[in-house]
């Protein structure tokens, strides 16, 4: 009642709350002098009050009586005018009010019409009626979740375009590359068997490449879209951690990176797929020796947290840019932008990565600064005893 009220007051101009008020008053006093006449001719012309009045001014006497009234009537007839002016108050404010009702319908058919037009960012007035700004809280949820939705739609667009444009480029450049050297074998334009091998060579890591983007491309596609079914079974994460450094030996070996474990060799078993959890390490093993061979070592790190089995990859190499971290884990996003082969795969190891864990209901971070980077797996306990 009080924002209705002060909604009132404040959509009402000034001279008409007060031309109300001074009508109350004037309607009030022409009432309470009708009535007046109308109570005391009726009182004068009854037997009763008469001879009740008359016996108790033989009681009291005619002056007392005469004071009595003269003290008695002005406030009867104050308080009164007064009780007829606040119910004409209240008439008035029970008009004033429907209509006030009205025209905040009015408002809010015109902003809902406003905002229909395509302008979702203007916002609703408050509206003083309960009924009304639950009508209009509803609106505006409708608003915003079509806000959303259409954001979702651009973002899902702008998505559709960048994926066409990386996949393009990621498939045109080892393509090329392919037709490049074979047309020169096509047009026998080699010196030599040794200089045909080298082409050879050259076409069949390509056509890898290739295949591997393609092969993560439909990979990432049905995790994305979730039709990826997981054949969990209890697997010892101390075990695959080793069986991971035994096979990228050669390449750590290569890359002159010595791989040391921080961790016992006590059982540590999670529930999952163990081909999928496999891809994950690996391609963090491999990000690791790949970008950090300058730091000179890869070190793994377990151990568990009440229900929570932690797993650190931690290298050294050059740290990854403060700009980069938050999108790291984006499909087809690289620290470097040159998009080569050379300098990276195909952008989706980490993406990939990413929905493995969180299809374990597990999560994946990585921090970096200028001592180290590390990634963090962390996946849920599982209680074995074996």
């Amino acid at each position: 009642m009080n924002k209705q009220l002060l909604g009132l007051l404040r959509d009402l101009p000034r001279w008409r709350i007060i031309f109300l008020i001074v009508l109350a008053g004037g309607l009030a006093m022409l009432t309470f002098l009708l009535l007046e006449n109308i109570i005391t001719s009726i009182l004068y012309n009854s037997l009763v009050f008469t001879n009740t009045r008359n016996a108790f001014i033989d009681i009291v006497g005619p002056r007392k009586w005469d004071r009595l009234l003269q003290v008695v009537e002005p406030v009867v007839y104050l308080v009164l005018w007064m009780m007829l002016t606040l119910l004409y108050l209240y008439l008035f404010y029970r008009r004033e009010r429907r209509a006030y009702y009205d025209r905040c319908v009015s408002r809010l058919i015109q902003d809902v019409a406003f905002i229909a037009e395509g302008n979702f960012n203007d916002r609703l007035k408050e509206m003083p009626f309960q009924d009304l700004a639950l009508l209009s809280d509803h609106i505006m949820i409708v608003v915003d979740r079509l806000k959303q939705s259409m954001k979702e739609e651009l973002q899902a667009e702008m998505t559709k375009n960048e994926l066409i444009t990386n996949v393009s480029h990621d498939l045109r450049t080892p393509m090329t590359s392919i037709l490049g050297y074979l047309s020169l074998i096509e047009n026998d334009k080699y010196k030599d068997e040794v200089e045909l091998r080298y082409y050879t060579q050259i076409v069949y890591a390509r056509a890898s490449a290739l295949n591997n983007l393609i092969h993560d491309l439909f990979e990432y596609t049905k995790l994305r879209n979730k039709t990826v079914s997981l054949e969990k079974i209890p697997i010892n994460m101390v075990e695959m951690l080793s069986q991971m450094e035994q096979q990228f030996r050669l390449e750590l070996e290569r890359s002159g990176v010595e791989c040391r474990q921080f961790y016992s060799t006590e059982e540590k078993y999670v529930l999952g797929d163990s081909n999928k959890l496999a891809r994950v390490f690996e391609n963090l093993f491999s990000n690791a020796i790949h970008y950090g061979k300058d730091g000179k070592y890869l070190d793994i790190f377990l151990k568990d947290e009440d229900d929570t089995l932690i797993i650190d990859i931690v290298n050294y190499g050059d740290p990854i840019p403060a700009i980069d971290l938050p999108h790291i884990f984006d499909r087809f996003y690289r620290v470097e932008k040159s998009r080569s082969a050379e300098t990276g795969g195909s952008g989706l190891g980490l993406a990939i990565a990413k929905d493995i864990i969180e299809l374990h209901q597990g999560t994946i971070d990585v921090s970096s600064s200028s001592e180290k980077t590390c990634f963090t797996v962390q996946l849920q306990l599982l209680n074995k005893q074996s």
